[in-house]
């Protein structure tokens, strides 16, 4: 789990960021909606805690702009803010959850867990890109059609492109994942899967990017002509 915490108030965010590194979950922490756009963009978090009263603007507003970009990352809004109307604006700007402040760190813990499991079962069963098909449930791989033979870790980091593409994923991100599938490896071991994918993947359509020193994006290959359409 790949977590954005959004929130200015240092307490809390410190209090939370411990807590969730200790469940071994992933946290990049920001202050600022400035620095929690440019987190988000990098680093693909599976999903967002965001307080709504933050020193550079309201966070309803972030978070409108940011559904016109990415309406699939689920999204917790926290603020003080306990009116109903409150929660009903909230839930209509695109927040997936609303928690008032003061909360119970247990709750949001639960809540994330919700959505995570939500929105990995709602978009991870079946993810198409070109001529790629990834099929969760049924561990396989296509091209056109064709299955390709995919080394288990190299179905898994398959999966992490494709449900962000064409968003970037941290090779680090890449790693932890892996190594809660009990898969112990360091990043070099990441650079083989990737090789791997990068030559099985020729003519699907997908290509993947290095950023360099960050990570890899999945790009469509514009070496590959779209597939006719029927009739």
């Amino acid at each position: 789990m790949h977590i954005l915490l959004i929130e200015d108030d240092r307490t809390i965010a410190g209090e939370l960021e411990a807590r969730w590194r200790a469940k071994g979950w992933a946290v990049d922490a920001c202050a600022t909606l400035l620095g929690g756009s440019r987190a988000a963009a990098h680093w693909a978090p599976d999903v967002i805690v965001l307080d709504l009263n933050l020193p550079d603007g309201d966070g309803l507003e972030w978070l409108a702009a940011f559904r016109t970009g990415d309406p699939h990352t689920p999204v917790i809004a926290l603020t003080a803010r306990d009116r109903v109307t409150d929660r009903v604006e909230g839930l209509r700007r695109g927040a997936d959850d609303y928690l008032v402040k003061p909360f119970s760190a247990e709750e949001l813990d639960a809540r994330i867990e919700a959505l995570q499991r939500r929105s990995g079962s709602a978009r991870g069963e079946r993810v198409e890109f070109g001529r790629l098909l990834w099929l969760r449930d049924e561990r396989q791989a296509f091209v056109a059609g064709v299955p390709l033979e995919l080394h288990p870790r190299e179905f898994e980091v398959l999966g992490l492109l494709l449900r962000r593409a064409p968003r970037l994923v941290a090779r680090r991100f890449i790693v932890q994942v892996l190594a809660e599938r009990n898969v112990e490896l360091g990043e070099s071991a990441v650079d083989v899967y990737i090789s791997r994918l990068r030559r099985k993947l020729a003519g699907s359509g997908a290509a993947i990017a290095t950023v360099r020193g960050f990570g890899y994006r999945l790009e469509p290959d514009a070496g590959v002509a779209a597939p006719p359409e029927a009739g």
